[in-house]
């Protein structure tokens, strides 16, 4: 075996989380290596690449705070950034700051396992490269592990198969294609419209109905980027001391204390703005049934009016769950698309796919012929990707073991039993309930303030004490429980995963709530944590 190669710090991923990981902790000083399994940096947006792809969050929300002359030398073009200008920007902060050179690509980790008498964590990687480190940092993302559709026959069919997940990057051409999409999430909202623009036929294969509101997206004008480019460090703080570190809309008002007509008006208001933002008009809109209802009925009311096949419709409006108990979706034409006559639903409640066949897909009631078959089937997400590395501490327990009922951690950022190892945008963090940018800043300068710590104090390791990351769990559960959220099958609560353990993990109580808690925790010596 190779000798390893050892480093202060090793931070796995080169998303948004694992680029300002090497470059804070490089600025503080320290030995640092990023390992990355994608040919260059961008995370789950160098592999999503799919037709339609974009952010929903807003572009001047949706990028890093941490340099203002960065802030002020970017230019948006569009309200929600596309995929390729999102990786562009990636890849110009990686340009910038000179970070590629603190990295490996085309390595993926595939052990990792602590030594308590050394205190150090060997790293191994499919390449045969072998790594020790002091600690380790899991900027892996919450939702970059493709979540397997479990579809008999895939390996059969003698067309073009695709995943969103893990797009080509080379053009894929539809044009005069039989197109089968499976799924109806994020990104097959966002690539069904594009599909349908030039493939002879679709089919859209949907289980659960989305949520999805009009993205109104558009050019940024220079007066508009002017002015957040005036304010924005102000801009930031205010992000930073709301709920979700994103820009919200809302009438700070419970809808029971709006009329119908100041509700009404209310949600025309955001809807005509564009923005997921319409889950948080009202205040209890995740925490009440009616308040809920008023919501989700008038985004079903709008589905209807875009779509003109009645019967097209009905088969399109969720019922089954409260709005924002699944993640809801921006849309440009999705609904439209299905009064195009090259468009079909194929409705998986009514008729469930059997299997894959060489020449299409096999429902309980037909046999569709497919040139191409799109899956947009999701994430294992939260704790996917983090259990693919599956790490093992100096006793010989694995984190799955740990985690064998559901993720537990303290703050989101560690979890007992595994001193050195940190979690970034994980769950029992606000991760997938924030903005993902700041979320991983938020995390890193915190991980970036207790190395330094230790180093202060003389001292090398840090771990996550039992008794705190059980208050904190148990805590985390508690708001969440407080909500709908954990009342619906969802990728929240683990449900598309067969066999994994229902587990509603991200903390409700609030970005800025959130923050103050780790920043207390800072401030009075690292409570919860062992320091040794």
């Amino acid at each position: 075996m190779a000798k390893a190669m050892h480093h202060d710090v090793i931070v796995v991923g080169a998303g948004f989380a694992g680029l300002y990981g090497v470059y804070r902790l490089r600025n503080d000083g320290w030995d640092v290596l990023g390992i990355e399994s994608g040919s260059d940096v961008g995370g789950v947006w160098y592999h999503n690449r799919y037709p339609g792809a974009r952010c929903d969050t807003l572009s001047v929300d949706y990028s890093y705070s941490f340099c203002e002359e960065l802030q002020q030398d970017w230019n948006w073009s569009e309200r929600y950034a596309p995929q390729a200008e999102i990786l562009s920007y990636i890849s110009h902060v990686a340009d910038r700051f000179d970070l590629r050179r603190n990295f490996v690509f085309d390595t993926r980790v595939t052990r990792t396992r602590r030594n308590d008498e050394t205190g150090l964590w060997a790293i191994e990687t499919d390449t045969g490269r072998h790594y020790t480190a002091r600690f380790v940092l899991l900027a892996t993302g919450p939702l970059s592990a493709p979540a397997d559709p479990g579809i008999p026959g895939l390996a059969e069919f003698r067309g073009e198969l695709y995943r969103t997940s893990t797009w080509p990057h080379d053009p894929v051409n539809f044009a005069g294609k039989r197109v089968g999409v499976v799924g109806t999430g994020s990104s097959g909202v966002q690539s069904i419209p594009e599909i349908a623009r030039t493939a002879s036929h679709i089919t859209v294969f949907q289980r659960t109905p989305a949520f999805a509101v009009p993205a109104r997206n558009r050019t940024l004008t220079p007066e508009e980027l002017g002015r957040f480019k005036q304010r924005y460090p102000e801009y930031r703080r205010e992000l930073r001391a709301n709920f979700t570190g994103l820009t919200m809309q809302s009438t700070g008002k419970s809808a029971a204390e709006c009329s119908e007509a100041e509700q009404r008006r209310a949600l025309d208001e955001i809807f005509e703005i564009g923005s997921l933002g319409i889950v948080s008009t009202f205040t209890d809109v995740l925490f009440n049934e009616e308040a809920n209802a008023v919501v989700a009925e008038y985004v079903r009311q709008s589905i209807r009016e875009r779509v003109k096949d009645p019967e097209a419709a009905e088969k399109l409006l969720p019922k089954t769950y409260p709005i924002g108990t699944k993640r809801p979706c921006l849309d440009s034409g999705y609904y439209e698309v299905f009064n195009q006559p090259n468009a079909r639903l194929v409705d998986l409640r009514e008729t469930p796919i059997e299997r894959v066949t060489e020449t299409g897909i096999e429902t309980s009631a037909e046999h569709i012929d497919l040139d191409m078959i799109v899956l947009a089937t999701g994430f294992d997400a939260l704790t996917g990707a983090i259990l693919a590395i599956d790490p093992v501490n100096g006793t010989g327990k694995r984190l799955s073991e740990a985690w064998r009922n559901g993720p537990e951690t303290y703050l989101g950022l560690a979890s007992a039993g595994f001193p050195n190892l940190f979690l970034i945008s994980a769950a029992g963090g606000t991760s997938v309930f924030g903005n993902m940018v700041t979320v991983a800043e938020e995390a890193i300068d915190w991980v970036a303030e207790a190395l330094a710590w230790l180093k202060q104090e003389g001292l090398d390791t840090l771990e996550a004490k039992p008794d705190a990351q059980q208050e904190w769990t148990r805590h985390v559960a508690e708001v969440g429980n407080s909500s709908l959220l954990p009342g619906t099958n969802s990728w929240y609560v683990g449900a598309n995963i067969p066999g994994k353990p229902r587990s509603f993990s991200v903390y409700l109580g609030g970005f800025n709530v959130y923050t103050a808690k780790c920043r207390e925790v800072a401030a009075n010596g690292y409570e919860g944590f062992s320091a040794r």
